[in-house]
């Protein structure tokens, strides 16, 4: 294991997963057991350096049988850490990678720390292959390892040609940088900068750095507090009041302000607040919204007023006279990073002419095709000026997006007008001064598919800069703002000077991807006063309302400790409740009547309140305490004595109940005569026991409470059968079963009750339960579905009303089935097939719901691969009520059975690719495959024969043999393709050679020249003695280029990813000699010429994953 200070590779994330759950948000914490730490040096003396590199190289990794496993520990600005893996995933298919703190349960109460890192596994072979994703987190005793549940796929890490994994050893990287940090819970924003910050709901910070933008441009905020709404709007429902109620609160709230009104406003679900959208994009959406909205008001056209500018896109012949010119207005532009010092250079790329000419000649109406210049130049700016750099960009190579973290400078002021203008139209008014100040800057820190988003502002234009992260504000200074936000590498100080150590860099994930520029000879009208004339009369009313509502609750809980509540629930609400509300124990005590008194009051004056409040002289009113059961259950326990009513109300809660001194549950006992009215309670001695009691009819299946008895000890049930009879309204002698109801948690417990068994002797109690019914024939037992109160109660706690949706429409219900929870999975499809009028349940699929990310789980569930209901509505801690079905066209075991590939199937003389769906029972092998498409594609002769390739990163890694089995072939990271084998690859003689053939071009990134494939590898026969010349003329054949472009392509023998040029009069066949290679693929003649395919989004099919565009629905 070594320590290491040398750049890291800038690898992008794919995928950062909620341990425990499948949810695509940003990397997120996960539980685990605390290990004792290994011993390493306490209280080092050495001040640690504030950041890291650390490197594991772990042996034997298919052998590791844990499932957890750690490094030893390390050391970054004096804190200690670990790196934690799960070897064989962390209930997932994919390697499960975090960062820990060693020390966690050492530490002391409240403790938290900062850091952002990278984990790497590090390719062996390939360095620039490593898988490296990068985060950043606030470490706490609640989330003390944070990191990506689904790091890499488990079949890439295993597979040995892949590299990751070389003599059974893998290479862990973690590269750390600590940061000292305020304490975050006693910070208070407003007082240190007189503003307030935004809570986050879940992931959006990108919003609340982009709100906090516009709130701190005062015109717009004017603007947004004149638009009219009215007393009778609901904010939920209103953008424009939700959006005047947040502004309001963050210009007068002390404390932070929630988003939700907002979100809601926008129609949004919880689950569009936890996705992380893209901030350019919920810009444009929000302020479309607002134009709209605005229409027709006092504030029209503002919008437009701050925000839009107009470009002119011109076509200009060089050779005749014709020019093409089309207006265009825009409200933010789009700047390239890559390739781009600053922001100058993004302007002088934006305005860079493009020569149309040679085969791209441009069409001039009458003039027919004309050389011609094509470019665009501005007509006017904006007033406020958004401008969004382009730090996220697709990669064709790697099919997929990448952040571009590369160094980019903006100015404080920026003059668009320099250079004479360079940037101009002709038509643009010269008297403008487009000279613009700098205002804010959004940054975004982590990788491609999730991080952090905060904003750094300067709302009057001042010197004082400040930044904004959800809840938290700070002031800041310019550095901070501007330099440190520039992206690029960082340079550490040397740890040890006196060493020849090489600087330690690390790339800064954090940087800015927007700007907002003020224009100077606008500043005074757009930075305006805003105060309380600007905001509605009805808006200020509503606000204050709810700001003394808030100031309520928090005065109701700053007291809270000086009264106690009491819940008093009566026969009343027990009458009202069971068969309704509840089945089991007597009463929901959320809602019985309760009552805040102070606990310096004597019991016996909350007892005239509550004779006032129930018509209940105090005379005839008994108190029982409840007391919580061994087994869970909560029945009154005892009344309360007289020495205990003449206390004060806070002793008496001491006496009920020790542990919890917020609330007093009693049930008040009133006993009624013959005319309702109230009467004084029966005296009670010890032999005396309070029972309640349940009736059940199993024709109807309901049950009800039907009232309480106090009875003796010694007596029997079957005693008091007639005044059971009674309180039923069934005749005197009526036949009568007798139940305890015991408890019903984890499962329900009922016992039969022996009537002629006294009530001790059966150890009844106070407070116990007694269910009964009529005594039923054999014959109406048969006919009632649940005959008895145990098997009633067994329905009831189980119960389940499950909403079932279609897997194609996963957000709608479709329908709602009441199942029991002990339903086995036969039970469960039957089901469903019944009620979507299927005669066969085996061909209907369920999946189950992700209550993370309210979606379906990626896999369906197996056949029979669960026991019951319940173990299909379980998402690790909770419980779901959904279900998805699918239809199949096979019976679901069958399928099972059946392996599934997509195939890309290369035609010989046609240039598609067609994608082919192959099923085939799991123990079939490549020739199978092979068969299977012979009969759906078109071959050029009959007899052709087919071969099938692994394809990845556009080289082919592997021919499949045809005797190989289909079962462990992975088609989701990689391309099965099937082509027809040529015929003089079938005649090879003793001196020829099947080569591979690849593109390339050459990229230079971070001062490195890289080679890049792209586009399909193919093999090529070459000849003993055959040279350059006489296989270019072949390949110009095969692939059909035109002999201009032929000329411009280069060829190079590949070895190890460095070209080696070829001359024409080279022979090819000498530079291919049998080597001990890595792999063939890494022998290979190159073509370098430039990728001209059309630049179109790659959609891998194979992938789910789903990523919703920005909606505002209202």
């Amino acid at each position: 294991m070594t320590l290491m200070a040398t750049p890291p590779v800038d690898q992008e994330d794919e995928e950062m997963l909620v341990p425990h759950s499948d949810v695509v948000e940003g990397p997120q914490p996960m539980e685990v057991g605390q290990v004792e730490p290994a011993g390493t040096a306490e209280n080092q003396q050495v001040e640690e350096p504030q950041s890291l590199k650390f490197t594991w190289t772990i042996e034997n990794f298919s052998r590791l049988n844990t499932k957890k496993h750690y490094s030893d520990i390390f050391v970054v600005g004096g804190y200690k850490w670990r790196v934690l893996i799960f070897p064989k995933g962390n209930n997932v298919d994919h390697l499960s990678m975090y960062l820990d703190v060693a020390d966690s349960s050492a530490l002391p109460h409240g403790w938290s720390r900062y850091a952002q890192f990278s984990l790497a596994v590090v390719n062996q072979v390939h360095h620039k292959y490593s898988i490296r994703k990068d985060t950043q987190h606030q470490f706490n005793a609640r989330e003390s390892d944070w990191g990506f549940t689904s790091f890499m796929p488990l079949s890439d890490l295993y597979d040995p040609s892949k590299g990751y994994i070389v003599n059974d050893t893998v290479v862990v990287e973690a590269e750390v940088v600590v940061r000292k940090i305020l304490d975050y819970w006693s910070y208070d924003s407003k007082k240190e900068t007189g503003y307030v910050g935004l809570k986050n709901q879940g992931a959006t910070c990108y919003m609340n750095s982009l709100l906090q933008t516009l709130y701190h441009i005062p015109y717009f905020r004017k603007a947004v507090y004149h638009m009219p709404t009215t007393e009778n709007d609901m904010p939920v429902g209103s953008i424009p009041l939700a959006l005047q109620s947040l502004f309001y609160k963050l210009q007068y709230n002390d404390s932070s302000v929630a988003t939700k009104d907002l979100t809601k406003s926008f129609g949004w679900d919880t689950y569009d607040s936890f996705m992380q959208h893209d901030v350019q994009e919920l810009n444009r959406v929000l302020c479309e919204k607002l134009e709209d909205k605005m229409k027709g008001t006092v504030v029209e056209g503002t919008i437009q007023k701050l925000f839009e500018g107009h470009h002119m896109n011109y076509i200009e012949c060089i050779n005749v006279d014709y020019k093409s010119t089309r207006k265009e207005s825009f409200y933010d532009l789009q700047l390239d990073v890559k390739g781009c010092r600053d922001v100058y250079a993004s302007f002088d790329k934006y305005v860079e002419v493009e020569r149309l000419e040679g085969d791209n000649k441009y069409h001039a109406e009458e003039h027919g095709l004309q050389d011609a210049k094509k470019g665009v130049l501005f007509i006017d700016f904006p007033p406020v000026l958004q401008l969004q750099l382009k730090r996220f960009e697709y990669d064709f190579m790697r099919d997929t997006m990448v952040k571009i973290n590369d160094r980019y400078e903006f100015p404080l002021e920026l003059d668009l007008d320099r250079e004479n203008g360079k940037y101009l139209s002709p038509d643009a008014d010269r008297s403008v001064r487009n000279l613009y100040t700098l205002h804010s800057v959004l940054v975004h820190s982590g990788g491609v598919h999730g991080g952090h988003y905060y904003a750094f502002i300067r709302p009057t234009l001042s010197d004082q800069w400040y930044k904004f992260d959800d809840e938290r504000v700070t002031k800041e200074d310019m550095k901070r703002a501007l330099e440190e936000q520039y992206g690029g590498e960082e340079e550490l100080p040397q740890t040890n000077p006196g060493f020849n150590n090489a600087p330690f860099k690390f790339t800064k994930y954090s940087n800015a991807y927007m700007l907002v520029y003020i224009r100077e000879s606008d500043k005074d009208k757009i930075i305006c006063d805003v105060d309380e004339k600007d905001i509605a009369e009805h808006l200020k009313i509503r606000l204050k309302k709810e700001q003394e509502e808030e100031e309520d609750k928090k005065r109701y809980k700053a007291q809270a400790h000086l009264y106690t509540i009491i819940k008093v629930a009566r026969d009343e609400d027990l009458l009202e409740q069971i068969g309704r509300d509840i089945y089991f124990d007597l009463v929901d005590h959320d809602k019985v009547r309760s009552f805040r008194i102070q606990k310096q009051t004597p019991f016996n004056d909350f007892k005239e309140e509550l004779a006032k409040e129930f018509g209940i002289p105090v005379q005839y009113q008994r108190f029982w305490i409840w007391a919580k059961r061994q087994n869970h259950t909560y029945r009154p326990n005892r009344p309360l004595t007289p020495q205990e009513e003449a206390q004060p109300v806070g002793q008496l809660k001491e006496v009920s109940n020790k542990t919890h001194n917020a609330e007093l549950k009693l049930f008040l006992e009133v006993e009624r005569g013959q005319d309702l009215r109230p009467i004084p309670p029966p005296d009670k001695i010890r032999e005396d026991i309070l029972l309640f009691f349940k009736l059940y009819d199993p024709e109807k299946g309901e049950l009800r409470y039907v009232g309480r008895l106090l009875v003796k000890l010694s007596g029997k049930p079957i005693e008091y059968i007639s005044k059971l009879n009674q309180m039923a309204g069934f005749a005197p002698d009526e036949e009568l079963e007798l139940y305890e109801e015991i408890k019903f948690e984890p499962c329900v417990m009922c016992e039969h009750l022996d009537k002629r068994c006294s009530f001790r002797l059966s150890q009844i109690e106070d407070g116990d339960i007694i269910c009964f019914q009529k005594s039923l024939p054999i014959a109406s037992q048969e006919a009632c579905q649940y005959p008895d109160v145990p098997s009633f109660l067994e329905y009831v706690h189980n119960r389940q009303i499950v909403h079932f949706r279609s897997l194609e429409k996963p957000k709608e219900d479709d329908f709602c089935l009441e199942l029991s929870k002990m339903h086995t999975y036969d039970d469960v499809v039957e089901r469903v097939a019944q009620k979507i009028g299927m005669d066969d349940p085996s061909k209907i699929r369920i999946t189950s719901h992700n209550c993370y990310s309210q979606q379906p789980k990626p896999q369906p569930i197996k056949y029979r691969g669960v026991e019951n209901l319940s173990e299909m509505l379980i998402h690790y801690n909770q419980t779901s009520d959904i279900l998805y079905y699918e239809v199949l066209d096979i019976p679901l075991p069958e399928l099972q059975g059946l392996k599934n590939l997509k195939v890309a199937f290369h035609h010989t003389t046609k240039d598609e690719v067609v994608i082919h769906n192959i099923r085939l029972p799991k123990e079939s092998t490549i020739a199978d495959v092979i068969e299977e498409l012979k009969t759906k594609v078109e071959l050029s002769h009959p007899n052709a024969d087919l071969r099938l390739l692994e394809v990845f990163y556009h080289k082919i890694y592997k021919i499949f043999p045809p005797s190989e089995k289909i079962e462990n072939i992975n088609d989701q990271y990689w391309t099965l393709r099937a082509e027809e084998i040529p015929e003089e690859e079938k005649n090879l003689g003793p001196n020829d050679r099947l080569i591979h053939v690849y593109h390339f071009s050459k990229e230079t990134a971070q001062n490195q020249m890289q080679v890049q494939n792209f586009g399909e590898p193919f093999f090529l026969v070459i000849h003993d003695g055959e040279t350059l010349a006489e296989v270019k003329l072949r390949l110009q054949k095969k692939l059909q280029v035109p002999d201009e472009e032929f000329s411009k392509w280069k060829f190079a023998f590949m070895s190890l990813g460095r070209p080696e040029y070829l001359q024409d009069s080279d022979i090819v066949f000498k530079r291919f000699q049998r080597r001990d290679v890595y792999g063939a693929w890494e022998q290979y003649l190159g073509l370098e010429h430039s990728d001209t395919s059309p630049k179109r989004t790659y959609v891998n099919q194979n992938r789910h994953t789903y990523e919703k565009p920005v909606k505002i629905y209202n």
